[in-house]
């Protein structure tokens, strides 16, 4: 029978150095603290990852500076940018183009370095179809009651004033724009804005047109033209606004001659498409036109 009586003796073993040297083929395990060793992986974790993705870095250094680089016009990620806009922004937006304030700029203000399309495309598009239903309702209402008159609605309205205001809010901007640029070469002061901003500016004062156009619908004259000045105001104000820290050092008569012609052009979009596609003339029945030409053909033959 085995001798149960044992001593159990601890013994000091040199240092690990001396240990190793002495043991070449020994196997050595180490035991760290738990703690520190849950620091040094997370350390040395970050480490490698700092060193193998630059690329994150470098992007959160540029958008933490406000200079990251914008993608070049014929990529995706260009126009992608300019729809990365949320609808409390969209909201604001409309309401600073129908609301104008005395000395606040609507780029500086709302815009800032981030013009979006969204806005100005759906604004445009609703005003397109704004236009084309209530220039049809006010057109049966007008001859309404007539007993022989078969009422079709004229889909032409929509061609026709989609083309109008999609001209008028990109080409105005386009023209508008190349000619502040060869102003600001020769003049340094002026403030410049870029194309992509000019055209929001435009697309969002159109906004204040769409509650115009459906109080059209009442064939009321007097309506009509208080509607329109009430948004020309609203509406031209924004623009005058808006341009003016960008031509206001220029000479006295190119300051007049773009205010004016900023002003025109705006007039005669309102006016004409109040008078295209809301017209006050009511629709002579046929028989009435017939019973009229036999009387003037009996009164000659007589």
């Amino acid at each position: 029978m085995a001798n149960t009586d044992f001593h159990l003796q601890f013994q000091e073993f040199e240092d690990d150095q001396g240990f190793i040297e002495s043991n070449q083929g020994a196997t050595t395990v180490t035991i760290d603290d738990p703690v520190k060793s849950r620091k040094q992986r997370k350390a040395t974790g970050t480490a490698l990852e700092e060193e193998t993705d630059p690329l994150d870095s470098n992007d959160k250094t540029e958008l933490l500076s406000g200079e990251r680089k914008s993608a070049p016009f014929w990529t995706f990620e260009f126009y992608q940018t300019l729809f990365d806009v949320d609808s409390h922004q969209v909201k604001n937006r409309i309401i600073g183009s129908i609301l104008p304030w005395p000395g606040k700029n609507f780029v500086e203000v709302y815009l800032r370095s981030n013009p979006d399309l969204y806005g100005p495309f759906w604004i445009c598009a609703t005003l397109v179809f704004a236009i084309a239903i209530s220039g049809n309702i006010s057109d049966f209402l007008v001859n309404y009651g007539q007993p022989k008159l078969k009422y079709v609605p004229d889909f032409r309205k929509v061609t026709m004033a989609a083309t109008a205001i999609y001209s008028y809010a990109w080409l105005v901007p386009l023209a508008l724009w190349g000619f502040l640029t060869w102003r600001n070469r020769k003049i340094t002061s002026l403030v410049s804005y870029s194309f992509m901003q000019i055209v929001c500016v435009y697309g969002y004062s159109l906004s204040i047109y769409i509650p115009a156009v459906i109080l059209w619908i009442i064939p009321n004259e007097g309506l009509r033209w208080f509607s329109i000045v009430v948004a020309l105001c609203l509406s031209g104000s924004v623009l005058v606004m808006t341009f003016w820290p960008a031509i206001r050092d220029d000479k006295p008569r190119v300051i007049i001659a773009i205010i004016a012609t900023i002003v025109i052009l705006h007039v005669l979009l309102a006016v004409g498409c109040k008078t295209c596609f809301f017209s006050t003339y009511e629709m002579i029945p046929l028989s009435e036109v017939h019973n009229k030409t036999l009387k003037a053909t009996s009164t000659l033959s007589s």
